[in-house]
């Protein structure tokens, strides 16, 4: 079984799609549309995230979205780009042998990006996706 898709209420969808495309790679889904109300992206695993406007937004403090990286350094390039780019991450930190942040994008939710740290967990390596 596949993931097929997920979808979000979102304060702000063209901040939200910036973000997504410009720091993970995500692309517009073709054929569909893209506005200030809604969006579709796709992952390279052909995953799509769907994006509604609304006012209220809101998710409980626990809720995410995970984004797992190949290596460490990447989590390190991408927790930089994010900073530079204006957001404001929360350090960088080692948990459940992973290293990991957290940030709010604007879309109001949060938004995880890690890497498992092999050294700590070899037996996850073959079982996590990091495409």
């Amino acid at each position: 079984m596949k993931l097929n898709h997920i979808g979000f209420a979102v304060t702000e969808v063209p901040a939200t799609v910036e973000l997504l495309e410009t720091y993970f790679d995500l692309v517009r889904a073709p054929g569909t549309p893209i506005s200030s109300k809604m969006a579709f992206l796709l992952d390279k695993n052909g995953s799509l995230i769907t994006m509604f406007k609304t006012d209220d937004a809101f998710y409980p403090e626990i809720f995410h979205i995970g984004f797992m990286q190949e290596t460490v350094d990447q989590v390190k390039e991408i927790h930089n780009k994010i900073t530079a780019g204006g957001y404001h991450p929360e350090e960088i930190r080692e948990e459940h042998g992973r290293m990991t942040f957290y940030f709010k994008a604007p879309g109001g939710f949060m938004i995880e990006v890690n890497s498992l740290i092999e050294a700590n967990r070899p037996e996850l390596k073959s079982m996590v996706n990091s495409n």
